[in-house]
């Protein structure tokens, strides 16, 4: 059975609270967007490090920490963009840009963070106008991906389309922690788990400082864009 685990988001109580639910499992796949934006950056990469047989990808969130040129030029996204840099020292910030931007799971099925020709352009619960360009050329029967915070499942073109949701910042209305399992049949489940989303919320501005960090307590405290 594999742990999905996408966008926790530096959102360590949330993370520690689905690696308790999931149990005993015999692999992870660590989907992208693990420190940007949240309270624990750096505590969040060391626990996740310690998952045995872990497959992680880069996410945008990677990828902007390495490289902020490459990111909006908006004061919430560069600001925290800061703060992760500080908080994760230039190794860990080389090391996380430097991961693949997709993993192979089992025959037919691939992870990437948005979708195969971007980390962030993805799929959303219901079909849009750019999802075949989003899926041209693409021979997996099933893709697993992130970037959106909104979990579901559905088939697009006969490709089974899956999103855990997110571990540390849901976008959906629900605080509860989002993640799933691909069991051994290849079963997907989605998973909820409860947290302390309140006082993460306020653990951003308790930690950091600037006026990004109002907006990114907003979205934990109300689990919907601020």
């Amino acid at each position: 059975m594999i742990a999905l685990l996408y966008d926790v988001h530096g959102n360590l109580p949330a993370l520690e609270a689905v690696i308790d639910d999931a149990g005993e499992v015999d692999e992870w796949v660590v989907g992208g967007d693990v420190a940007l934006f949240g309270p624990w950056p750096a505590e969040t990469v060391a626990r996740l490090r310690e998952l045995p047989s872990a497959h992680w990808l880069r996410g945008n969130g990677e990828r902007w920490v390495g490289a902020p040129n490459q990111a909006p030029d908006d004061p919430v996204v560069q600001g925290a963009i800061a703060a992760g840099r500080d908080a994760l020292g230039p190794q860990t910030v080389g090391e996380l840009a430097a991961l693949p931007e997709s993993v192979s799971l089992a025959e037919g099925t691939r992870c990437w963070h948005g979708s195969p020709v971007s980390d962030v352009r993805s799929f959303m619960p219901e079909p849009a106008d750019d999802e075949r360009e989003l899926l041209a050329g693409v021979t997996d029967r099933r893709l697993i991906f992130g970037h959106t915070h909104l979990p579901f499942a559905r088939t697009a073109d006969g490709i089974e389309l899956i999103n855990p949701g997110s571990v540390g910042m849901p976008l959906d209305g629900d605080t509860r922690a989002a993640y799933a399992l691909l069991r051994h049949d290849g079963t997907v489940e989605h998973r909820r788990v409860g947290y302390d989303a309140a006082a993460s919320a306020a653990a951003v501005e308790d930690r950091f400082d600037g006026e990004w960090t109002t907006t990114v307590a907003t979205r934990i405290r109300e689990a919907r864009m601020a």
